[in-house]
């Protein structure tokens, strides 16, 4: 029996409209919109492509999102002044600095610049470090990872005892992801680049979280029959049929893996639409925060 298809699309639509009635709530009672500021370094197409993205969501969700662009040759005291100037503007619930940013830049030291209450990226050290603790919680959970619990909450999946992989430790998918399934009551494995038997690692998994950036690495006899799989991966390929010259897959070969999985997110269609669903649920919590409310 093929894999149920769990519809990223369609589950983060409804997330936003969810957000954009709060932001109306907000406002009929006399709060101010969410405000998000976005800060881009250099002229990375992808950057732009992204921040584009999200401004539009924004204005979907009727959530105020301002751009700021500094050149490739801006130096750190630059970018790390502009992010002050927006920690104390009280209009700016939200800073979302894209990444990565160009050589010679010290990323961490911009994220700690960030305002605690505004990093609604979640990549701040000390949202991360509350995330890795027992009995902690972050106030703010980096958008990508969050977005794949949602997914599998909304799915039904029974986290607590179940067995998860996680393939790929990266700071902004595989370790986030992995310490929220651990939260969830999951034992864990990491899979990475000197990882042994990857795949019979898999084969144990009742839950897979691929995030490895490789186009179709994981195979179908690689994973356990009935297994639930979370593909992060977004990679082109070349396809000569397409009038793009290419098109997008996953880390997951999508038709081997879904003839075996219970359940498998699509690329695309599946966890990138719920990156952005979350980054407007963080801007909205964020907004919530600023206004004194404790619980966001």
């Amino acid at each position: 029996m093929r894999a149920k298809l769990i519809d990223g699309k369609a589950i983060a639509e409804s997330l936003r409209e969810e957000v954009k009635q709060k932001v109306a709530e907000r406002v009929e009672k006399g709060l101010p919109a969410p405000g998000l500021a976005t800060v881009i370094v250099g002229d990375n197409p992808a950057s732009k492509v992204y921040v584009r993205m999200k401004h539009k969501a924004c204005q979907e969700a009727d959530i105020i999102s301002i751009g700021h662009e500094l050149p490739a040759d801006a130096s750190q005291e630059e970018v790390e002044s502009l992010v002050q100037k927006l920690n104390a503007d009280p209009s700016i619930h939200g800073i979302l600095v894209q990444l990565p940013l160009p050589a010679g830049l010290d990323e961490e030291r911009v994220l700690n610049t960030i305002s605690l209450q505004k990093d609604v990226d979640g990549f701040h050290p000390i949202n991360i470090g509350r995330l890795a603790q027992k009995g902690r919680e972050p106030l703010f959970i980096p958008a990508t990872p969050a977005g794949v619990m949602y997914l599998l909450e909304n799915s039904g999946v029974e986290l607590s005892g179940a067995n998860a992989v996680v393939l790929g430790r990266s700071n902004i998918v595989g370790m986030p992801v992995s310490l929220l399934l651990v939260k969830a009551n999951a034992t864990v494995t990491i899979c990475h680049s000197r990882t042994k038997d990857i795949p019979g690692l898999i084969r144990e998994a009742d839950v897979l979280v691929a995030a490895v950036g490789i186009p179709e690495y994981v195979r179908g006899d690689w994973v356990k029959p009935g297994a639930i799989v979370i593909d992060v991966g977004v990679n082109r390929v070349e396809d000569e049929t397409r009038k793009s010259g290419y098109r997008l897959v996953g880390d997951v070969a999508f038709d081997e893996v879904a003839e075996v999985a219970g359940a498998i997110t699509p690329v695309p269609g599946g966890v990138g639409p719920m990156t952005i669903a979350m980054l407007l649920r963080n801007t909205l919590r964020a907004a919530r925060l600023a206004d004194g409310n404790g619980n966001g």
